[in-house]
């Protein structure tokens, strides 16, 4: 009979020891979570990892500006084409941290010209996460890839006989200065904002900046010898490696799908999905439009078809078409890729005519096909007006061209821009930097 009562003693206190376990993991169990905080986290953490893959992208096209611009020029440049690329992206993005990033998004709607001070809200004081919501690090990582794409282009009209150190200079004064406050006009929330100025993902913000730019400097800086005859007519000076060039193409028109789509800053949502989705399928009808007429222009007016026009081709329709993939249809975008095209050979011409020097034709390429963008916005963008985009468009052309030449004028008659003759001839890649990009082989000779 004891042993019967211990027995049940000890389920009872069982029993009790269970029953207070389970009230003790009940109460530091928290309150059920509210389905909606989860599903606005949720499309918070999507909106800013898609910015975070289009940022990559970006800044993956510093390869693809890289691979282009030194296969376009002779192999005796090679090593300064891809430090300039390295370092404008390097010395750009940490003058973009130290203030430019606030020049530019100051917080501070309308005016010319606002600044929020030094470097960027890194924890976001006042940051609440939520739809649509971009953390500053991410918002940072996009801008600064964008900067850095509006550096490089002078890299390529400049080749061959631009002082590094000038460059170097160059790179600190667009970034610091320059792209930043036209970029504050449109996307900081400026003038041209107010206006009503459209330039979707920047081919006047980032593209005309760096074209204009680069025909500034190309002017004050004069032609690499050898590249037009005593007589004035132009003279090609080959590019050292095609295939360079066209992976590097390819490079950047991977790229651009960060740069446009990504441009649109979020995709949660059917509406945000399907504009996205429009906005890449217009890129890329505009690429392929701008290198088909290149290529056919070529090749009706010389009876061959020309690789590098159709490359310059391919990326004039890209430019082109970057200010207004959010706003035209397909039919559209495939039109202003085939006028691209034409205007990317045009442009060449135009600077031959003129004794201008540009390499890559990154003028052609960015500058005037940048403009084109712009007008082409008041032209077939749904509520555009074209008015309105012609001032945008020739106020931030006519900002970054005229603030370009002061600066380099200003350089050339202090501190001096060109390397010497024998530099030159010899090559950038021993002249500047005392290194080969083909040790051993034959390529540093006098052209």
């Amino acid at each position: 009979m004891k042993r019967i009562k211990a027995k049940r003693l000890l389920w009872v206190l069982l029993g009790m020891a269970m029953t207070f376990a389970v009230g003790l993991y009940a109460q530091s169990e928290p309150a059920p979570a509210d389905p909606s905080a989860d599903i606005a986290i949720t499309q918070y953490a999507i909106d800013n990892f898609f910015l975070f893959i289009c940022a990559v992208l970006v800044i993956f096209m510093q390869a693809g500006f890289a691979l282009v611009e030194s296969g376009l020029n002779s192999a005796k440049n090679t090593v300064n084409i891809l430090f300039k690329n390295l370092m404008d992206f390097s010395v750009g993005g940490l003058i973009f941290y130290l203030f430019a990033y606030k020049l530019m998004y100051p917080g501070v709607p309308g005016g010319f010209f606002q600044w929020g001070g030094f470097f960027l809200n890194e924890t976001g004081a006042d940051f609440a996460p939520g739809p649509g919501v971009l953390h500053p690090q991410v918002d940072f990582l996009f801008q600064v890839a964008f900067a850095a794409t509006a550096a490089t282009i002078v890299s390529g009209a400049v080749a061959g006989r631009l002082k590094f150190g000038v460059y170097m200079i160059y790179t600190a004064l667009i970034v610091g200065l320059v792209y930043p406050i036209s970029g504050y006009w449109k996307w900081g929330g400026g003038w041209l904002n107010v206006m009503g100025f459209h330039d979707f993902a920047g081919s006047l913000v980032v593209h005309a900046v760096g074209g204009f730019a680069g025909l500034a400097a190309a002017i004050v800086l004069g032609p690499r010898i050898g590249r037009f005859s005593p007589e004035g007519k132009p003279q090609v000076i080959p590019g050292h490696n095609l295939g360079f060039a066209t992976l590097g193409v390819f490079i950047l028109l991977i790229g651009w799908y960060g740069f446009n789509p990504g441009s649109q800053l979020k995709i949660v949502g059917a509406e945000n999905t399907a504009l996205v989705m429009l906005i890449a399928v217009n890129t890329t009808l505009a690429a392929i439009a701008g290198a088909v007429s290149a290529m056919a222009i070529t090749w009706f007016l010389y009876k061959k078809p020309e690789l590098s026009m159709a490359l310059n081709g391919l990326l004039a329709g890209l430019v082109g078409i970057t200010a207004n993939c959010d706003t035209v249809s397909n039919g559209e975008a495939v039109i202003i890729g085939l006028v691209a095209g034409v205007l990317v050979w045009a442009g060449v011409k135009l600077l031959d005519m003129l004794k201008i020097d540009d390499p890559v034709g990154a003028w052609p390429v960015h500058g005037l096909n940048g403009l084109w963008g712009g007008i082409a916005t008041g032209i077939f963008g749904t509520d555009k007006d074209l008015v309105v985009q012609l001032i945008g468009s020739f106020s931030i052309i006519a900002w970054a061209f005229v603030t370009m030449l002061v600066i380099f004028l200003a350089l050339k008659y202090t501190i001096g821009i060109r390397v010497s003759r024998e530099e030159e001839l010899k090559g950038l890649d021993i002249g500047e930097h005392g290194a080969e990009a083909y040790h051993g082989f034959s390529f540093y000779t006098v052209e």
